[in-house]
């Protein structure tokens, strides 16, 4: 289970999660496929997410679950010495105190990831919530 990466590569990862298919698919082909697969889990793609647990990244899929306000994960993150994916969880539930906790220790590029998970869940919600997304009866 990886949980350090180079910062080019974490700059890379928040491209994928912002959308850019292209970083997404590099990570998946270039020995980062975790990362790769979480830009779908955090859409909501069940196969991506079972894929997370059964490849040894349950953090992942946790900080995932934590952003959507699984308070079990976020204890769970913490309780397995991952506090800090527990502030990137926070972070990207919109929690600015968390935001704030990563820059104060050094994280300044798992903040701007917190931010980019954010801005995704934000729009995923706002889709869900516009009737004109969806067909009507």
């Amino acid at each position: 289970m990886r949980t350090s990466y180079p910062t080019k590569v974490l700059l890379a990862w928040g491209e994928a999660i912002s959308g850019n298919a292209g970083i997404r698919d590099w990570l998946l082909a270039h020995g980062f496929p975790e990362l790769g697969i979480f830009c779908f889990a955090l859409r909501n793609k069940q196969e991506a997410r079972r894929w997370l647990l059964d490849n040894g990244h349950p953090h992942l899929l946790a900080v995932i679950a934590g952003i959507e306000g699984d308070q079990g994960a976020l204890d769970w993150l913490e309780r397995h010495g991952h506090g800090v994916l527990r502030q990137v969880a926070l972070t990207g539930d919109g929690d600015r105190e968390a935001f704030e906790w990563l820059l104060r220790h050094g994280h300044r590029e798992l903040a701007m990831l917190g931010t980019r998970m954010h801005r995704v869940k934000s729009d995923m919600d706002e889709d869900y919530k516009d009737i004109h997304k969806y067909p009507q009866d």
